[in-house]
């Protein structure tokens, strides 16, 4: 098997490593946090981001909010207000709150040693991940036998999750496999996660890819080269629907209209059993100067930005789901859906 080579987190046991991925590829630097408060704000300005590795980055954070408070009085206080400034660092991703209502449950049921036990818990959510991206790569790379060519979208490896990766296990499983894939990246503006993070991130495992732009798409597509689009998800609705990176819902309808299949790659815990339908996923919007040219950052600028880094694609344009715990093939048209995933 084909193992990543990056690490996003590194737990040192009293600290959490953060790999700042903005610095990427041109820098491979690590800030050091030693509270909530910094975890937070590494997660809000996106120095770690992927929805599997902004929970595992929350939990180690709880567990810092734990070392530094619990000596006072008023600990648990301080630790749940902790927990909120974490949980309101980004909102689509479930497995922020996922991870947190873990750690939460955890800090209830434990009187004594409350620190071994909490960081028992981010240990085994960062380990967990792990494991669940190495059975979802073997999983999802036995669907793409015969294909020729698969795009992915965003960064969805090592750098998104606890290791290995979701959509780029996949890819890394396939490769492991011996399987002649040609792999194409779409650039994915405005934080370009694709030309700075997925091709380097690729290249470091030895792996060949191929940059595109955003809007080459479609014409990628037309010219046969891809049989499939693979992405990972940042909350999956419990009909299907699902949020990813902004783009993702017009990859998945171009994929549609050129007889392209398209998989969703992540772990049960993106799963949100409590959103009916894709209808009801928040959808954060970021500054607007993450997008505009500088020379628009005026105050009487006649030119604003619309900045959502996320979309929800229709589970009807999905071909396949994959999670650690199986697959959903068209799930759309199955009668319980990712539902059977539940149990």
């Amino acid at each position: 098997m084909t193992h990543a080579i990056v690490q996003a987190l590194i737990w040192t046991g009293k600290s959490l490593d953060v790999l700042d991925q903005r610095q990427l590829p041109e820098q491979t630097h690590y800030d050091r946090y030693t509270d909530a408060a910094g975890v937070a704000e590494a997660i809000k300005s996106m120095r770690v981001r992927g929805a599997p590795a902004i929970g595992i980055a929350a939990a180690y954070g709880v567990v810092l909010s734990v070392q530094q408070h619990l000596q006072s009085e008023q600990w648990r206080d301080n630790v749940a207000a902790d927990i909120e400034t974490l949980a309101q660092s980004r909102p689509t991703a479930v497995n922020l709150f996922w991870a947190l209502d873990k750690m939460k449950a955890v800090l209830a049921e434990n009187s004594d040693d409350v620190l071994s036990a909490v960081t028992e818990c981010a240990i085994k959510i960062h380990a967990d991940d792990k494991a669940a991206n190495q059975r979802m790569g073997d999983l999802g790379a036995a669907l793409l036998t015969g294909a020729k060519g698969v795009m992915t979208h965003c960064n969805t490896g090592s750098l998104a999750t606890g290791g290995y990766g979701t959509a780029l296990g996949v890819i890394r499983s396939a490769v492991a496999q011996n399987k002649n894939l040609n792999v194409y990246a779409g650039e994915t503006r405005p934080w370009l996660q694709g030309a700075r993070l997925t091709v380097w991130e690729l290249a470091q495992d030895g792996i060949p890819a191929t940059l595109i732009a955003d809007s080459a798409a479609a014409w990628l597509m037309k010219s046969g080269a891809i049989d499939w689009i693979i992405v990972g998800a940042d909350r999956i609705a419990a009909n299907g629907d699902t949020a990813n990176k902004i783009g993702t819902y017009s990859l998945a309808t171009l994929a549609k209209q050129h007889g392209v299949k398209f998989m969703v790659v992540a772990p049960t815990s993106t799963i949100d059993w409590t959103l009916e339908n894709g209808d009801g996923i928040e959808i954060e919007c970021r500054n607007p100067l993450e997008l505009l040219p500088a020379c628009y950052d005026t105050p009487n600028s006649l030119v604003s930005a619309w900045n959502p880094v996320f979309d929800v694609t229709p589970a009807a344009l999905i071909s396949a789901i994959v999670t650690e715990k199986g697959i959903v093939l068209n799930p759309s048209e199955q009668t319980n859906g990712i539902r059977s995933l539940q149990a």
